[in-house]
């Protein structure tokens, strides 16, 4: 029986323990000399005699231990910590699990892993490529990497398409054409690559139900298809489906018209080649009549614009660049919004937004997240539904110019380059990375 309910619901609360304070002698340009520390959830606090500095984890890049000095990379600039004693060890591992800790809130992961390893990761991303040594963790729906620095990595199983096994290697391959690699895993080895696989069925199996659910109509042919190209209901062509499955094609547009988006979507069939707009759906767990979130991905006629819609109220259309290759930012824009967990303001938000710090989270997310800096690097503005008119026409003057419309709409980003390796904006005409030094 329930403590506190014999004791009329007064039972003393567990009492939470209490932080560690650790001492060391600090050089940097924030703080100097002896100093006290204490590591929070979200930051690791410095406090000299005259000083006191916050070192948020958002704004750090980098921990390492070499010879008994903890060097802290960040944002701000490198603090380096030593005199540490036999305290040196217990201060980084309790760091790097408070670190690792706040990493996995902003990729949106909870619950316990269920194959935990360690080994070395290495990752290619839109040509940018990096690794590490790292704790390993199978989840649900992922695999994540967590070296202390910014080259960690959540991988979706949802989008692997293909996958290599070597001799205790294992190689994720996905459809936007980012590939991840895990070696050295030791005895650890066969449990994780019977964990990945062990995932990624049941995922399938997931995204069956999900088209059957939308169309009890589809032959066993058809859901399989459909479920390969929609995993967890990613946006895919009308046209795609439509080949598969004309009956699977309908119904998805019969909810588009039951949504707010239903007058954008017959402007986007009248501007554009309506086989080439992309829907995607996603199961909600709200009591709505219809459980489902529903969004679409349209090109300009030209093919160098998007824009990106939400079938939900008060949603603005964001307009992007594509570079020419509308398919390929489509699949992109299916990677961003899974690694956010479909908190759309984030693929929009400005570099100083997303500096705030209530926007810490965000923040860690987009450094270690290339699809989402990839996406908000091309972000052109947005367009307010002010009426079908002026919205209309502010979506046609983004298309047509790749520059904000006068009403309505956001400065432009488009153009504007980030480092594939952490994330960080780069000058115009700068070849190296300022904040990790990777080659642009």
């Amino acid at each position: 029986m329930d403590l506190s309910a014999l004791m009329g619901g007064n039972a003393p609360k567990k009492e939470q323990k209490p932080a560690t304070e650790y001492t060391a002698q600090a050089a940097s340009s924030l703080v100097n000399g002896e100093i006290k520390m204490t590591i929070g959830d979200n930051a690791l606090t410095v406090t000299a005699l005259f000083d006191a500095a916050e070192i948020t984890f958002a704004g750090v890049n980098a921990l390492t231990l070499t010879d008994h000095t903890v060097t802290v990379k960040a944002d701000s600039g490198d603090i380096v910590f030593t005199r540490m004693g036999s305290w040196c060890q217990p201060f980084y591992d309790e760091l790097c699990d408070a670190y690792n800790k706040a990493v996995l809130r902003s990729l949106f992961i909870s619950g316990k892993p269920l194959v935990t390893a360690k080994g070395e990761t290495f990752y290619t991303e839109k040509g940018a490529k990096g690794g590490a040594s790292a704790a390993i963790h199978v989840y649900e729906n992922n695999v994540t990497a967590l070296p202390p620095d910014l080259s960690a990595r959540r991988v979706p199983l949802c989008f692997v398409t293909g996958i290599d096994k070597d001799n205790y290697k294992l190689t994720l391959r996905l459809d936007t054409g980012e590939s991840y690699a895990y070696t050295k895993l030791g005895y650890d080895t066969a449990p994780f690559a019977d964990a990945v696989e062990k995932q990624i069925r049941k995922l399938r199996e997931e995204s069956l139900a999900a088209v059957k659910e939308i169309d009890p109509t589809l032959t066993a042919a058809q859901a399989s298809q459909l479920a390969r190209l929609m995993p967890q209901g990613a946006a895919a062509s009308i046209g795609r489906l439509a080949e598969i499955a004309p009956s699977f094609s309908a119904a998805l547009e019969d909810k588009i018209t039951a949504t707010r988006a239903a007058e954008s979507y017959t402007t986007f069939r009248e501007l554009c080649d309506p086989s080439k707009i992309w829907v995607g759906f996603r199961k909600t767990e709200t009591a709505a009549s219809d459980p489902y979130l529903l969004w679409l991905i349209a090109s300009s006629p030209d093919g160098q614009h998007a824009a990106v819609e939400f079938a939900e109220a008060d949603s603005a259309t964001f307009v992007y660049q594509t570079g020419g290759d509308f398919d390929s930012f489509a699949r992109q824009i299916n990677r961003a919004l899974e690694a956010i967990n479909f908190k759309r303001e984030v693929i929009r938000l400005s570099d100083e937004e997303l500096r705030k710090p209530e926007n810490a989270d965000y923040h860690m997310a987009a450094k270690r997240t290339s699809a989402l800096q990839f996406v908000r690097s091309n972000f052109a503005g947005r367009v307010i539904h002010s009426g079908a008119e002026a919205w209309k026409r502010g979506l046609t003057e983004l298309w047509r110019a790749g520059t904000p419309a006068q009403a309505g709409s956001t400065p432009t980003r488009a153009g504007s380059k980030f480092c594939g390796q952490c994330g960080a904006a780069i000058a115009p005409g700068v070849n190296f990375c300022e904040s990790c030094g990777a080659q642009i």
